[in-house]
């Protein structure tokens, strides 16, 4: 294990002049009279410290590394620095300084610490210290920052316990976002290509001394093979497996901010390998010339521009197996309001979770390719192969990648400094072992269409649509209701017009009608349309009249033929006391009103065919014949 020497945290302020641009203006934790930035050969430190963008937001955090040059009794070394931006407006000063001509003031506060895994709790303190030094509202009373860097001081010296602490990185969210890209990301960080997010690798936050500048490399030149093992101790069992990969030796840089003015860093021949990360979109212009994969965290993509490496990327179905799994879990757990947490309030899905599943993952990676390396040197005596172990597990892990990886530095380090029997140790297996299968197959299938958001997508259709629904429901509704009474009131019409008929029908009156169809009876009335069923009903009435009338006719004259036409029977009818010197005649007009009564009733014959009429209508029949005979 490497030593270094203890180093107290700096607190320093950095501010925004309008002329000079980013300054330091004020240390704490230092020496009176010395100047960390000219002596270390700090100039980038101002723009590490206020990051590009910074003023458009509250607040704003930049994380930085920076290389501490060598002394007397110390080897140079990487420091790590944390600065929290915020801004006030110039009106809200209490004493505004002649120098500050803007409109806003711009500052930032920054620790510089020799170790970044304790920066977790550290940006929740700088926060707070950093938001109350702006609520005085004058930047001359420092005393806040004099005591926050005593205190810093004194909980560095008593933060002696193993726990690791991980600074501004959910990987829920991480997981959440890019699925199983946080693979190929795990997988490409151990490739040290040049590419912008760290790693998942156990212990290498401890180790990152080597970080800021790609010449050094004090970690490979101290670094010492362990000679024992306990398995019940994590760290011995990580020791002793090689971890954590150095894969930021000599010849790769760890810039989580990196400032235009490094980037000539970047491109310089020394520099192999780098992990940075930047706010500036003239990496995304020249993203072919900076990097071979290229994350942007605001549109949550992944840019692979190296056809070898994206071929070296390429998961195997265990790998993706094993990380829809871990997709699963944390999917499954998922907490809009609170992501770095579990719904569950349980471990699986936690951030502790998916960190031993990685670690499990790596060490059955690690011990893979020692059994394949043993095999390849003892391929000719099969008594020296395990029997529980079918073929090349490495294969698993994808063969192309493992081939790239056996040709990196960090793969170098940790085959000198391994024993070649760790697959005695861990299974050398992969976590998610086994071809595909359906199950497989499923799950692919369904993650690929939840992948699609179509949720997402057809929401605001179908809002459109029901919306759209609603409002024609309504109107068809409504069209519905409108014919609806329409129909109800030609239907009270026709009801108050077949009453009037059927009430002039029973008066013996017919309803006027109209001279012609279609044409106006009266000023302002339509004439009427003709009744079928009271013509009809005329229509018998008149039949009935006539067969009556031709009936008495035919009855009054076979009576004579049976009696002869003589003039007695004449002269005692006439002569008759009863009869009156002029005859008892019934007038057509008058046999039209006794029928006209009787209207629609149907004359009935009997059974010779004589009408079936009352005595005094018949009566009155042979009266009318036999005035007309005497008339004759």
């Amino acid at each position: 294990m490497v030593t270094r020497g203890s180093f107290s945290p700096i607190v320093t302020i950095v501010g925004f002049h309008h002329a000079r641009g980013p300054e330091v203006e004020q240390w704490f934790g230092v020496e009176d009279g010395s100047d960390p930035a000219v002596e270390n050969e700090w100039p980038l430190l101002p723009f590490m410290a206020l990051s590009d963008g910074a003023h458009t937001s509250t607040e704003d955090f930049s994380y930085f590394t920076l290389r501490r040059e060598a002394t007397l009794d110390q080897s140079a070394t990487s420091l790590f620095g944390i600065s929290c931006t915020r801004q006030l407006a110039s009106s809200e000063l209490i004493d505004r300084p002649a120098d500050v001509t803007r409109s806003t003031v711009q500052k930032a506060v920054v620790v510089t610490a020799d170790s970044p895994h304790h920066f977790g709790q550290l940006r929740e303190k700088l926060s707070v210290v950093t938001k109350a030094w702006f609520a005085q509202r004058d930047f001359t009373d420092v005393d806040i920052m004099q005591r926050f860097q005593e205190s810093l001081a004194k909980s560095f010296k008593n933060h002696e316990d193993e726990r690791d602490q991980y600074f501004g990185l959910s990987l829920r969210e991480m997981i959440h976002e890019f699925k199983h890209q946080t693979l190929v990301l795990f997988k490409c960080c151990l490739l040290q290509p040049k590419f912008s997010l760290i790693s998942l690798i156990p212990g290498l936050i401890r180790n990152l001394q080597d970080c800021s500048d790609p010449l050094l490399n004090n970690y490979e030149e101290t670094l010492i093979p362990p000679t024992s093992l306990r398995t019940s101790e994590r760290a011995s069992l990580l020791s002793y497996m090689g971890l954590p990969l150095q894969i930021f030796g000599k010849g790769s840089l760890f810039g989580p901010y990196t400032p235009l003015q490094q980037l000539d860093m970047l491109a310089d021949h020394g520099t192999k390998s780098y992990v940075v990360g930047t706010t500036n979109s003239l990496l995304l212009q020249q993203r072919d010339r900076y990097s071979d994969i290229l994350i942007n965290l605001d549109e949550d993509t992944i840019n692979i521009s190296s056809p070898s490496l994206r071929n070296a990327l390429a998961l195997s179905t265990p790998d993706r197996r094993w990380i829809d799994f871990l997709t699963q879990a944390v999917n499954d757990t998922w907490d809009e309001s609170n992501p770095e947490r579990p719904t569950t309030l349980g471990y699986t899905g936690s951030e502790e979770f998916i960190r031993l599943q990685f670690e499990e993952y790596l060490l059955a990676l690690l011990s893979a390719v020692k059994y394949r390396l043993y095999v390849e040197k003892h391929k000719d005596d099969a008594k020296a192969l395990l029997s529980e172990v079918d073929g090349d597990p490495a294969n698993e892990f994808g063969s192309v990648w493992i081939e790239a990886w056996m040709q990196t530095e960090n793969f170098r380090v940790f085959q000198r400094f391994t024993d070649s029997h760790l697959f005695d140790i861990v299974e050398p297996r992969h976590p998610c072992a086994g071809g595909i299968t359906v199950e497989d197959v499923q799950r692919r299938l369904a993650q690929q269409v939840h992948e699609l958001h179509l949720d997402e997508r057809f929401s605001s259709g179908r809002e459109v649509i029901g919306k759209h629904l609603a409002t024609g429901q309504k109107k068809v509704s409504s069209a519905f209701n409108n014919l609806w009474a329409d129909i109800e009131v030609m239907r009270e019409a026709q009801r108050k017009k077949h009453e009037e008929h059927a009430a002039a029908v029973a008066a013996g009156t017919s309803p006027p009608s109209s001279p012609g169809t279609g044409k106006l009876s009266s000023p302002g009335r339509l004439a009427r349309a003709p009744d079928l069923s009271q013509a009809q009903a005329s229509v018998q009435a008149a039949s009935a009249r006539a067969g009556a009338y031709l009936s008495s006719w035919g009855t009054w004259a076979s009576e004579k033929r049976k009696t002869g036409w003589s003039r007695p029977g004449l002269a005692s009818l006439t002569t008759s006391p009863q009869s009156d010197s002029r005859p008892n005649v019934t007038t057509v007009s008058e046999l039209s009103r006794a029928d006209a009564a009787a209207a629609g009733a149907t004359a009935s014959l009997g059974p010779e065919g004589s009408p079936m009429s009352s005595p005094k209508r018949q009566l009155n029949v042979e009266k009318r014949g036999q005035v007309s005979k005497d008339n004759a």
